[in-house]
């Protein structure tokens, strides 16, 4: 069953925030193979302007993601989160995530979107540090796959 387009522009509360840590950022870039010494050594992020030791560009997607719970979760939308793949990511920056940073996000449903069965969700992530400043946008797509609708193989 199709999505309710309804649901486009609805926004969730803003989670709690989260607290970047060091350890976190350099876990995250060694996951990711990214030996950037400005992820995991605070004199080389300071030597770039930064006041702290700095996140890779992709490093929101696990708290944005998580903040895009709240939108899969919501039994009134009605996804079947079992159907899901992760379809896109991206983000716009206003500076990086550093360490230190207490943030917090706030998810808005962009779009629904049906093609061949398949509903398209569009999840805009807003993070923002504990001054209320924004850090970050992030898009996430989520494909919900068709439900197999055919017979299965052998059945007549």
């Amino acid at each position: 069953m199709a999505l309710d387009q309804s649901f486009v522009g609805r926004s969730y509360p803003p989670t709690a925030a989260y607290e970047v840590g060091r350890e976190k950022i350099r876990e995250f870039a060694e996951a990711i193979g990214d030996e950037n010494p400005v992820y995991t050594d605070p004199e080389a992020a300071k030597a770039l302007g930064h006041p702290d030791v700095i996140a890779p560009p992709t490093f929101p997607f696990a708290i944005t993601f998580k903040a895009a719970g709240l939108v899969v979760q919501d039994p009134e939308l009605g996804l079947d989160y079992s159907r899901v793949v992760h379809g896109d990511q991206k983000f716009a920056y206003t500076r990086p995530v550093r360490a230190g940073d207490r943030l917090t996000v706030t998810s808005t449903i962009e779009a629904i979107k049906s093609l061949a069965g398949n509903d398209i969700l569009d999840v805009r992530g807003e993070v923002h540090d504990e001054s209320g400043e924004h850090v970050v946008t992030a898009w996430t797509k989520l494909v919900a796959r068709a439900a197999d609708t055919g017979t299965e193989s052998g059945e007549a």
